[in-house]
């Protein structure tokens, strides 16, 4: 059997209602919205007594998908923000079709820009951004 898809890609927050507006101005959807808890939580997650709150947003093209998750118990544990080198997970990466109307519009949400925007040849325009909860948010604008 092989892999169907790659379902999802979760973040955990500690203020989703400031994510999901977040990542609504870089151009998601709201999927839904759901408060999790039980034993089925528990057993996924490894964690005793989970009560979450989580926000399911899509790509426009329906596609990909990012799970913004919210702990109200165990509460969420504080890490310094990654920096780009960091082993694990390195960032989350959008194609947009106007790189810099796109910073605009996050930056009201708390963006800022690691470096600065870069050029790739004559192919992309690219840069990284800090987001919600400190995972880096790569944007990619196609140019060629």
């Amino acid at each position: 059997m092989t892999v169907q898809r790659l379902d999802n890609v979760a973040v955990v927050v500690d203020d989703l209602a400031a994510a999901v507006a977040y990542f609504l101005a870089l151009g998601l959807e709201l999927e839904g919205e759901a408060e999790i808890e039980g034993l089925f939580a528990d057993q996924t997650v490894g964690l005793d007594g989970v009560r979450s709150a989580i926000a399911m947003m899509r790509t426009p093209d329906g596609r990909g998908r990012l799970e913004l998750t919210t702990y109200h118990h165990p509460v969420a544990i504080e890490a310094a923000p990654p920096a780009p080198n960091t082993l694990g997970l390195h960032r989350l990466m959008f194609a947009v079709d106007d790189l810099d109307d796109t910073i605009a519009r996050l930056r009201p949400h708390g963006a800022e820009l690691l470096g600065e925007v870069a050029r790739y040849g004559d192919s992309y325009r690219l840069c990284y951004l800090r987001g919600p909860a400190g995972v880096i948010v790569a944007l990619a604008e196609q140019i060629g």
